[in-house]
């Protein structure tokens, strides 16, 4: 144990490779907490809709990943979050394998691949076979919102800044109904903190839906596990029940 102690503490003190000046980001990366259940901190809830799965269908507890504790809603936006709530799952865009949009994307329970050289970077996930490009020269916007808008990056000394606008607003945050419209502009900033690290900020800023901006913080985790890949999750299939229930239902 002493021996994998001291290898594991070298290997994080140990220079992180870099690309053109820049460090290298390049690898497959997870966030290890509930934040995909709700941003907010919460406690452990059965799903009581979901009885037969007992104590595997359950939430988990989790602590909150905002900074400062709480979502600042303007009072409507609280309400569709309260409505948002009270129809998960079904009307969860998760369920229905839309693409989750940012910065929902980055903190879900699959892992996903970053690709850096010395241009564009690209993001790959598995879920809804979503990938995005963060454009590092041409800063231009959207011309029609989309389910994963337009990101744009720059380098602020060794951290990626990434700023993401043009979101169509029909996303939510997490399974608790969090949510924002389409005038949201997210601004994520990833830090490398040795080489098994990134810091990630995300700052939310959308003037129909909070009284301020705000943002969540959590770490990153590399996989280091020998020939680490990312699986497809091509889930359009999965959810022909949830989507066309009428239609299949007519057809019988």
């Amino acid at each position: 144990m002493l021996t994998v102690s001291a290898a594991a503490q070298a290997q994080q003190l140990a220079r992180p490779e870099r690309i053109s000046g820049r460090p290298d980001l390049n690898g497959i990366w997870q966030a290890l907490n509930t934040a995909y259940w709700n941003l907010e901190g919460h406690s452990a809830e059965a799903l009581k809709d979901f009885w037969q799965l007992g104590a595997i269908g359950a939430i988990p507890a989790g602590q909150s990943v905002v900074r400062g504790g709480t979502i600042p809603y303007l009072p409507e936006a609280l309400a569709k979050r309260n409505e948002n709530r009270a129809k998960w799952p079904a009307a969860d865009p998760e369920a229905k394998c839309y693409m989750l949009g940012v910065p929902r994307v980055t903190y879900h329970n699959f892992p996903f691949q970053i690709f850096q050289g010395n241009g564009d970077l690209l993001m790959v996930y598995p879920f809804a076979a979503t990938n995005r490009v963060i454009y590092m020269r041409d800063h231009s916007e959207l011309p029609v919102d989309s389910w994963m808008g337009r990101s744009n990056g720059t380098w602020e000394g060794d951290v990626l800044v990434v700023t993401t606008t043009g979101l169509n607003g029909q996303q939510w945050l997490d399974r608790a109904g969090n949510h924002y419209t389409n005038k949201l502009k997210v601004t994520e900033r990833f830090t490398l903190l040795g080489l098994n690290h990134i810091w990630y900020e995300a700052t939310l800023d959308d003037a129909l839906t909070y009284s301020r901006p705000w943002t969540i913080e959590m770490p990153l985790y590399r996989s280091i596990e020998k020939n680490a890949q990312l699986l497809e999750h091509k889930c359009v299939s999965f959810t022909d029940m949830l989507l066309y229930q009428d239609l299949l239902q007519n057809r019988k």
